[in-house]
């Protein structure tokens, strides 16, 4: 009997050491440039080393939006096949009904037949279930989509200080009467990296583990830590246009862009602020404190996998769900100072928060927003803006929303000391975060289920070993705006508007519209995008939103919806 719990125990062992543990890391609204290693001033050291041992994607993409991301990255599916082509709400569109369908695995549900174990820290938004009255209400929560454990939000925006749907497993939690994780200067990015670590330390090494950290961060409200903030007073004193200088010729000496296809996107002489500059230089300085604070705590994560033996086991991969956001959250108008005392009643411990925008913090001041109010503490409710947002973007065109270039492109870096040899390469195939279901399936060995919808994705494995992957094309289409990319060539539009196409090899800031001199080639790849929308439940946007859009504002602005 010994003997054979030996074998049991070696055979266990065995098979968990010929897969590899898998990890996702999503942060939100941030650009292609924002991070150390691709470009950006902000300190990212951990990301970078990350970097540095592992392989570098220069070309690949997102959906340009928060949950359509989360749907693709989770199923392997375009975000309409998976039933969630636009946001949470149900249109009554096979394609847009704001819950993850019955004709979709996630990944924690796929590699559970190999024997993982799967875990979610941080930002779920795959639901519109958001108040439910019955457990038979959550089943599209992280538990009933396969996962083992869950901490984070339901929801897809909140407060860092006082998060809303804030949930452990099943339930609802506040995070001031929390056992498992007392914290009196409680801040959400840094409970996403700490619960991300505990899973690891705690998990049976005896099976291979999944595991997705989706970050909040750097999505508005911008929140961070005072030390935080500190670090970048003054960092972004030099202004957009400077700091957008600095991250260009950074990205020329990573190598993450060339000269001679990126060019950056001229920026309209009236964007940005002058009378309230102060403000806004804060507001970026928040940014970059928040994005540290990721780091920091994919740091953690790090050790975590080191100290429990994990490290050159696990494939990690960090991206991103779009580009850099433009809303105007909380920037109309000039905004109130703040009190020196408490003007509402506090909230108990036990209290829930219900709201994306809190309505007064814990201890009773009232939420503060407009120009003028400094960004960070707890009674502030704004987004960093249209010109900063330009600056994470930098060198691409558009924003969070659109299917150019600014607002779908996001870095890649994927670490496996064990499986990836190419350290510290860059790849320029370009990819879509659809692949990521692809890989998994790959590298975990399990059989996808025959009686889904098809995975739509290539796993990326083959790269990392110097080999490569072929696929016809990649779609895009969110709000209207569409896309394809076919090897080197792109076909994009914004809604109700002619499409326009670049050659992404010599022009991937999208400056020299070449849809006049290639109409065969315009033809083809509208006929392409044509039969992707009817086999994807792609609608026209005045058929999803029937009623009059919200126009765009001055310098293209849109109403933030999440």
């Amino acid at each position: 009997m010994k003997h054979l719990l030996i074998f049991l125990s070696l055979s266990t062992a065995l098979f968990a050491a010929d897969k590899p543990n898998i990890i996702y890391i999503l942060a939100d609204d941030m650009g292609f440039s924002d991070v150390g290693c691709y470009g950006g001033e902000i300190e990212t050291p951990n990301l970078d080393a990350l970097a540095s041992g592992g392989l570098r994607f220069t070309q690949f993409y997102n959906t340009a939006r928060c949950c359509p991301t989360r749907a693709a990255l989770l199923t392997g599916l375009y975000s309409h096949q998976a039933g969630i082509g636009h946001m949470m709400e149900d249109r009554k569109l096979e394609g847009y009904t704001g819950n993850l369908n019955k004709n979709c695995v996630t990944i924690a549900e796929a590699l559970k037949p190999a024997g993982y174990k799967s875990y979610v820290v941080g930002k779920w938004h795959v639901t519109n279930v958001t108040k439910p009255k019955s457990d038979a209400e959550k089943f599209n929560w992280p538990l009933q989509r396969g996962f083992d454990r869950f901490y984070g939000t339901i929801h897809g925006a909140g407060s860092f200080f006082d998060p809303n749907t804030l949930t452990r497993d099943n339930q609802y939690i506040s995070p001031f009467a929390d056992p498992e994780y007392p914290a009196d200067d409680y801040y959400y990015t840094d409970a996403i990296s700490d619960h991300a670590s505990r899973f690891i330390r705690e998990h049976d090494k005896a099976k291979p583990f999944f595991l997705y950290v989706a970050y909040t961060a750097a999505h508005w409200p911008m929140h961070a830590k005072t030390q935080d903030i500190a670090k970048y007073k003054g960092r972004y004193a030099a202004g957009y246009e400077a700091v957008r200088k600095a991250r260009y010729e950074k990205m020329l000496k990573e190598g993450v862009i060339t000269k001679t296809n990126s060019t950056p996107w001229p920026l309209p002489s009236d964007l940005g602020e002058t009378e309230f500059w102060e403000w806004d230089q804060r507001n970026m300085e928040v940014f970059a404190a928040m994005v540290d604070s990721m780091d920091q705590g994919i740091g953690r994560i790090v050790k975590a996998l080191k100290e429990s033996g994990q490290y050159d086991n696990t494939l990690i991969c960090f991206f991103q769900d779009n580009g850099g956001c433009a809303e105007n959250m909380g920037r109309v108008g000039k905004g109130p100072p703040r009190a020196d005392t408490a003007s509402l009643p506090p909230l108990g411990k036990d209290y829930l928060q219900p709201d994306m925008i809190p309505k007064q913090t814990r201890d009773g001041f009232p939420m503060r927003q407009g120009k003028g109010v400094m960004a960070g503490a707890g009674d502030t409710y704004i987004g960093y803006g249209e010109a900063w947002a330009a600056v994470s973007n930098t060198p691409f065109r558009k924003y969070k929303h659109w299917t150019h270039e600014g607002g779908i492109s996001t870095p890649l870096i994927a670490h496996w000391p064990a499986g990836i040899t190419r350290k510290g390469q860059l790849e320029s195939t370009p990819g879509h975060l659809i692949d990521l279901m692809a890989t998994a399936v790959d590298l975990s060995k399990t059989t996808y289920p025959a009686n889904v919808k098809p995975m739509e994705g290539r796993s990326l494995a083959p790269l990392f070993t110097g080999g490569k992957i072929e696929r016809e094309a990649i779609y895009w289409e969110h709000e209207g705006n569409r896309a394809v990319r076919m090897g080197d060539w792109k076909l994009v539009a914004e809604h109700a508007k002619p499409w326009e196409l670049y050659n992404i090899a010599q022009d991937r800031s999208e400056q020299h519209n070449l849809s006049q001199q290639e109409p065969e080639r315009v033809k083809q790849m509208t006929a392409m995008y044509d039969a992707y929308a009817k086999r994807a439940n792609v609608e026209p946007w005045e058929k999803v939103i029937p009623k009059e859009q919200p126009k765009a504002g001055k310098k293209g602005k849109k109403k933030a919806e999440q």
